[in-house]
């Protein structure tokens, strides 16, 4: 079996290279390839890797290389970690949205839209040639935003999932919390990607016994420190929002946080400097303790389960993935991509039923499921206009004088990327 990673140079790199080293039961890799431009970091990156394999005696070869076309030929799954930009156009997504007292952040907002902007064309591009090296490879999308990113895939024709770690996330936690295996805990996770909530919590299977009520009553407090939403809230909403409903949720206290401390992507980015020192010591040969703080809890665990049910090999049998909604949302369109419970296997996912949505909830997926339609047209076509007509659509925007005033912005800090501007 031969994996390729697109970004393989990521300083978290190593803890999807940890996770396969530990679980090559489930994904038994004999090559693994790192694709990346940037030939320093990813010496750096890929040294590593191979150590870890090395202490933890995996069989499999690491390659590293900058030719895209020969890293995915013949791949069976290829994996897209890629961030156009760098961390320098994260940078600039968080900060200029504040201006106009909108949420800058790097999935959501104006600023999700500048990522994807950058993102759609580059990941299409690389789709092509995945396509062209290996028709039935599987594409497993893990770069932002997940939602808009595997549309535009799955518009095209790919073999594409899309894969995000905050429903493994909450699967871990809650399984702490209620002192059973993770494998026990069925999460009713519904929405779009960094916009889901929790309708339910059943122990042993989608069958099983919701002990959503009793997780609330009982550990209300830490979730909601975890979400950073009031213990309250929850408990009149009777579900457990995603810690991204906080930008819709909790809007001007967020902006006005953002604006007094310094853009995650500054601390990323000094995170990034320390870590490649660290993955330069030949001593080095697992993953540092620092790592965790970088982002992507879980990352390595649901990315192995996600490929090994795509080539046959095993995996959980359902998992959370990103992909079409084909009437499981009845009020979207077929071609939406949501976020839910999937049963996964050789021939892709299939949605499990979900049950009715609140209104509360549904009215704001439809929102921005209708702002990614006009996002994804936006990266395909470019034009100003379709720029603004994302903007004024997304529910954190929505007012015409700001979304005049942002698409300038957008294009302004991302001209170099937008072939079109």
């Amino acid at each position: 079996m031969k994996l390729t990673v697109v970004g393989g140079g990521s300083t978290y790199t190593p803890e999807l290279i940890d996770g396969f080293a530990r679980l090559r039961d489930t994904l038994p890799i004999e090559e693994l390839v790192l694709v990346d431009p940037a030939a320093e970091r990813l010496e750096l990156v890929g040294g590593l890797a191979r150590r870890i394999f090395a202490r933890q005696g995996h069989p499999g070869r690491i390659v590293t290389t900058a030719d895209l076309d020969a890293g995915v030929d013949g791949a069976d799954a290829v994996l897209l970690q890629l961030r156009v930009g760098g961390q320098a156009a994260r940078e600039q997504d968080e900060t200029w949205p504040l201006e106009c007292g909108c949420v800058g952040q790097e999935t959501t907002g104006a600023g999700g839209l500048a990522k994807a902007l950058r993102t759609v064309p580059v990941v299409l591009d690389i789709a092509e040639r995945v396509r062209r090296a290996n028709p039935r490879a599987w594409i497993i999308d893990f770069t932002n935003p997940v939602g808009i990113v595997t549309r535009a895939l799955l518009q095209a024709g790919h073999r594409a999932v899309g894969l995000c770690n905050v429903a493994i996330g909450f699967q871990r936690k809650f399984a702490q919390l209620l002192g059973v295996a993770p494998a026990d805990v069925h999460l009713g996770h519904v929405g779009l990607n960094h916009l889901t909530w929790e309708t339910g919590v059943r122990l042993g299977g989608p069958e099983g016994a919701n002990v959503l009520p009793e997780l609330l009553a009982e550990h209300g407090e830490a979730i909601a420190d975890d979400v950073r939403l009031p213990r309250p809230l929850l408990d009149r909403l009777g579900v457990v929002p995603s810690y991204y409903l906080r930008y819709y949720y909790a809007h001007d206290e967020v902006v006005g946080e953002l604006r007094t401390k310094p853009s995650r992507a500054s601390e990323v980015a000094a995170m990034e400097r320390e870590l490649l020192t660290m993955y330069g010591d030949p001593a080095l040969d697992e993953k540092p303790a620092l790592l965790a703080k970088r982002g992507g809890a879980f990352y390595s665990e649901a990315a192995v389960d996600l490929a090994a049910a795509l080539l046959g090999g095993g995996g959980s049998p359902y998992q959370v993935v990103n992909t079409l909604n084909q009437g499981t949302l009845p009020f979207l369109p077929d071609d939406a991509v949501i976020e839910v419970q999937a049963a996964v296997g050789p021939g892709g996912p299939s949605p499990l039923q979900v049950a009715d949505l609140d209104p509360l909830f549904s009215g704001l997926v439809a929102n921005v499921t209708a702002y990614e339609d006009l996002a994804l047209e936006a990266a395909l076509r470019g034009g100003r206009d379709r720029v603004f007509r994302a903007l004024l659509a997304h529910p954190l925007i929505g007012q015409y004088a700001y979304a005049e005033t942002l698409t300038d912005q957008l294009i302004a800090h991302n001209r170099e990327h937008l072939a079109w501007a």
